[in-house]
């Protein structure tokens, strides 16, 4: 069967899902179905199939568009307990919009929803090249298994932005070091160092906005304006790119709410963003003659023209897409590379981990002291679903070659060596040295040294770690069933999935005075890095909390609909997200501006994590000509909760803390 692109994208181009998965080599049934959200029922029918991958299509009646966020995330759980493995296919009832979502499932995070929207009149391209990897020739697909499609889809939604990040990070040291040769008026390397990774991080934010439509609706405006500029060039070196444009455009435009006619006409529509980014610098102050050859920005925009700039945070589907938090990485990278400054870069593993374990548990104690019953230790709803649980809640590294009939021990000293369906598909020679109550206990032992096989056994895994392993699963499900862990620390302490047990508890209680107190705890919590850099570990407890505020919503949103007595609270706390872009949007400014704080040393630091939150809610918003600043709001007071300063020492006198408020 011949691969016709045109083909392909024409069907979606004319909504026609189905006949797209036809053409692509996958069986057509039709499953047809309802599932219940948000109060309402959605219908779905099962489009395409492979060996039991399902795509699956919602669509709306003609007078209902494509159901909310918080709705689609309800709906996947409802989808999820009839096919496991698929991916949904919304489309409204005037076929104008596709959403494409695929929910991504990692080890140790909660499930999200990864989202690619297709709106009538668009190029397909970017669509079509997700979509693309799972078309398979009829050759093939007798050979095909389950994980292959699922791995498929899976790279095809789902790619390692981390590559993509490094891959641009090289050219970007590159074009930095390019970039100081042409900048003029600075003495020093170190200032002229810095005054590079300025402009490039002026440039690069612009890069996201313009992409978005943020600047005069001119998703080229950086090129065409350089372009103008040529034609209507001066004679000498202040009308430069750098000088008529770039500084007007950021210091009176981007940093500046008062604009008269002249600078309208210059730069056109454009948001005010007041960030500090863009204020008059330090460099450019003290050095009146500084100057940056146009030629410097032909070579920037020609490289940052291969990449394609997205506002979200998804992953990457081509190789090329890159989203705001290449600024931080490559911030915190240039920083690296002067150990003398005592700045380190924490990848987002270790972040994620200290702020999981420190966030939820916070969260869960600040709930149980106002709201006991669901975390009582003896019979509150939050244990009896981890006793409940099995293994759900023990990491997949863990469970890794455990038995099937594996069986939970029946009495509290039981030996851990005795249990036949933990150890009977181990060789003879390996079990024959698990009683640690024998004789030449080391010689019997000395066989665990050698590796153990990859379908039973983790990456270098010996047998004496997989034994060790496979003790402490059998330790953990004992506990789990028996109701022996009943504190939140005991999360920490045996390393259990803690983001999922609380998300899936939240989605799950009909308790209105649990979710009431649970979100009471999340407007209250405070989290301070008091070295915060570009951003790191804020972003990390970023990511935390939206999750448990989407849930509250959605949770809060079905209660409404029925009887409950906390349903006043539920009304006030739903309606302040109305008059907002999106619930997206009111979730993040209430996480951005009610319970992050961060203080750094370095003022770049603080001014790009300031702009890098403002990047996270920008990418919620579709620029509005018509509104006033284009539909964006400036972040006044972030200035409050991101600060630069000296956490060590603090203010040395009253003058300084007077100053500073």
């Amino acid at each position: 069967m011949a691969f016709n692109k045109n083909k392909l994208e024409q069907y979606i181009k004319t909504f026609n899902i189905k006949e797209l998965f036809r053409e692509m080599g996958w069986e057509v049934p039709s499953t047809k179905g309802v599932v219940k959200a948000s109060e309402l029922n959605w219908s779905y029918e099962v489009i395409a199939k492979q060996v039991g991958y399902s795509i699956i299509q919602v669509t709306t009646d003609t007078d209902v568009l494509i159901p909310q966020k918080s709705t689609r995330k309800t709906i996947e759980r409802e989808i999820t307990k009839l096919y496991a493995e698929h991916l949904l296919v919304y489309i409204d009832g005037n076929k104008t919009k596709q959403i494409w979502s695929y929910a991504f499932r990692e080890a140790g995070k909660p499930e999200r929803l990864i989202e690619t929207e297709y709106y009538k009149g668009q190029t397909v391209t970017k669509l079509f090249n997700k979509i693309s990897g799972v078309y398979f020739d009829i050759n093939e697909t007798e050979d095909i298994t389950l994980i292959d499609v699922r791995q498929r889809v899976h790279i095809g939604f789902h790619q390692n932005a981390d590559v993509v990040t490094k891959k641009f990070y090289t050219g970007f040291s590159a074009e930095h070091k390019n970039f100081i040769k042409f900048i003029e008026g600075l003495t020093h390397d170190k200032d002229r160092e810095w005054y590079a990774s300025l402009m490039l991080n002026r440039l690069m934010f612009c890069y996201f906005i313009q992409k978005q439509g943020f600047l005069n609706d001119d998703k080229d405006y950086l090129n065409n304006k350089l372009r103008e500029h040529k034609k209507l060039k001066g004679v000498d070196k202040f009308h430069s790119f750098f000088r008529n444009f770039l500084l007007e455009l950021f210091h009176k435009g981007l940093g500046g709410a008062d604009r008269d006619e002249t600078l309208l006409k210059l730069i056109g529509k454009i948001p005010y963003l007041n960030g500090g980014l863009f204020d008059i610098h330090q460099l450019e102050k003290d050095n009146t003659s500084l100057m940056v050859g146009d030629a410097a920005f032909e070579t920037l925009f020609a490289f940052f023209d291969k990449w394609d700039w997205v506002l979200d945070t998804r992953e990457s589907a081509k190789g090329n897409e890159i989203n705001p938090d290449v600024i931080g990485f490559i911030f915190e990278k240039y920083i690296n590379e002067r150990a003398q400054m005592g700045a380190y870069y924490t990848k987002e593993d270790i972040t994620e981990y200290i702020s999981k374990n420190c966030i939820i548990p916070w969260l869960v104690n600040a709930t149980a002291t106002s709201h006991s019953t669901s975390f009582d230790s003896n019979h509150g709803e939050a244990w009896l679903k981890l006793a409940n649980s099995g293994d759900e809640y023990i990491y997949d590294a863990v469970k890794k070659g455990i038995p099937l009939n594996f069986t939970i021990p029946d009495k509290a000293d039981y030996n851990w060596w005795e249990n036949d369906t933990l150890w009977a598909d181990l060789p003879e020679n390996i079990r024959t040295g698990l009683n640690p109550n024998q004789e030449e206990l080391v010689a019997l032992r000395k066989c665990w040294n050698i590796p153990a096989p990859d379908t039973i056994a983790l990456p270098t895994e010996i047998y004496r770690e997989l034994i060790d392993r496979r003790r402490r699963y059998q330790d953990m499900r004992y506990k789990i069933a028996n109701r022996e862990l009943t504190t939140i620390n005991d999360f920490i302490t045996y390393n259990l999935n803690i983001r999922q047990w609380i998300q899936d508890t939240l989605a799950e209680t009909e308790d209105p005075k649990f979710i009431k107190a649970f979100h009471e705890a999340l407007t209250k919590v405070s989290i301070l890095d008091p070295t915060c850099g570009s951003g790191a570990f804020l972003f990390a407890a970023l990511n935390i909390l939206q999750p448990l505020y989407d849930e509250c919503l959605i949770r809060m949103s079905a209660m409404v609909e029925g009887t409950t007595k906390s349903q006043p609270y539920f009304t006030a706390e739903l309606s302040k997200a109305e008059g907002h872009p999106s619930q997206d949007y009111y979730v993040l400014k209430s996480i951005i501006l009610n319970n992050l704080y961060g203080v750094d040393i370095m003022h770049e630091a603080v001014e790009i994590a300031k702009l890098r939150l403002f990047l996270k809610l920008a990418a919620q918003v579709k620029p509005n000509l018509k509104a006033e600043n284009m539909g964006l709001e400036p972040l006044p007071d972030v200035d409050f909760n991101i600060r630069c300063g000296n956490t060590l020492v603090g203010f040395a006198n009253q003058a300084e803390l007077t100053k500073a408020y």
